[in-house]
């Protein structure tokens, strides 16, 4: 992907987050049982990116990228899943708004401490005034969306 496209992505990934977990709330709500709302979207998810790698099977890693992986790496969609879940079962109590802010907060918080300490093989960004004020605004305003 070129450099010129990473944020316009980005973006777009945040405003499908959105539109996904009403989309999920919506199936939820169709299925009336959440573990299946849950197993209906991720195997939707599991077919999707199965034909993409149909179509571009290489590279595929080596035996030596495989034997360094951390253990944990495998495990990101599963944490995805949480957010997956969560829209699919709370977004219509909350409104799309308050749950895509204090989702979007809840991450650039989280994002500070996984940079400030480097943690899962990031490359260290400390924590200063500057992002400690951006969290508190982000937080704020989060908080004006959920009361109005």
């Amino acid at each position: 992907m070129k450099i010129g496209w990473i944020f316009p992505f980005i973006i777009l990934g945040g405003a499908l987050q959105t539109c996904g977990a009403a989309m999920n709330a919506q199936l939820n709500q169709s299925l009336a049982n959440r573990w299946l709302a849950s197993a209906v979207s991720f195997a939707v998810i599991t077919a999707f990116f199965a034909c993409l790698f149909a179509v571009f099977p290489s590279p595929l890693p080596s035996a030596g990228k495989l034997a360094a992986m951390p253990w944990w790496a495998p495990l990101g969609g599963l944490v995805g899943a949480v957010q997956v879940y969560a829209g699919l079962t709370l977004v219509n109590k909350v409104g799309a708004g308050p749950f895509t802010g204090v989702t979007v907060t809840a991450a650039l918080i989280t994002s500070l401490v996984v940079d400030h300490y480097g943690w899962f093989r990031m490359p260290v960004h400390a924590v200063n005034p500057g992002r400690i004020v951006g969290a508190v605004l982000m937080t704020a305003g989060i908080a004006l969306i959920a009361k109005f």
